[in-house]
């Protein structure tokens, strides 16, 4: 039995690893603030990500996979975040045009980010359409194999999922602040915006394929 639990938390861990390495609205979320909150952005980011999966994994139980992977289902939800990440990009990329001197401090000194934060993983989560399709087919596939061993077995594999999760972004945060003192605001306000354009694109993207599904 501890074989399968093993075997159950690195498989979680290691799929949800290469899941978390992929460009999208979350990693792209998480650098824009890591650049101005600092280190501890990741970590809150996740929390809140970790929190919907959660709900989700609960919500999976009660029938609700059949519904994610409805097309117009999936359509509307990625219109929806579509609509949200390009409010939240334009936000972004107006920081181009501002090159006020090392913003970040005046930021961390004044902002309780935490709820903040973690609502934002909430969002960047729920705008991305593909989070919610992985988690209804291969998520659930995970799941129901980790049932058969019981109520443990799934905390092990919910725990290796959001640990790979928690490691990526972490690092990814960790890097991002200690980057940012070593650069001059106006490359600071370039990045920023560059994280905005990033996010609109996967707007864009995310509207054209939740369109194609709606009027298929």
């Amino acid at each position: 039995m501890i074989e399968q639990y093993g075997g159950i938390f690195f498989t979680s861990f290691f799929v949800a690893l290469s899941g978390s390495l992929m460009p999208g609205p979350l990693l792209t979320y998480c650098i824009a603030e890591s650049l101005q909150r600092g280190a501890k952005a990741g970590p809150w980011i996740i929390l809140g990500h970790g929190l919907l999966e959660l709900a989700l994994l609960a919500a999976l139980f009660w029938g609700l996979a059949p519904l994610l992977v409805n097309q117009s289902v999936f359509g509307w939800i990625a219109l929806l975040g579509a609509m949200v990440l390009i409010w939240m990009g334009y936000g972004m990329v107006k920081s181009f045009f501002r090159l006020d001197p090392l913003p970040w401090l005046e930021l961390e000194k004044s902002s309780k980010p935490g709820r903040s934060l973690i609502w934002g993983g909430v969002v960047m989560s729920l705008a991305n359409p593909y989070w919610s399709l992985w988690w209804a087919s291969i998520g659930l596939t995970y799941v129901l194999y980790a049932a058969r061993f019981g109520p443990l077995a799934l905390v092990v594999f919910f725990v290796g999922h959001i640990l790979a999760d928690l490691a990526w972004y972490c690092l990814l945060s960790v890097s991002v602040a200690q980057g940012r003192q070593r650069v001059g605001a106006k490359f600071y306000h370039q990045l920023l915006g560059l994280c905005g354009l990033f996010l609109i694109l996967f707007a864009l993207a995310f509207a054209w394929a939740g369109w194609q599904k709606i009027w298929e």
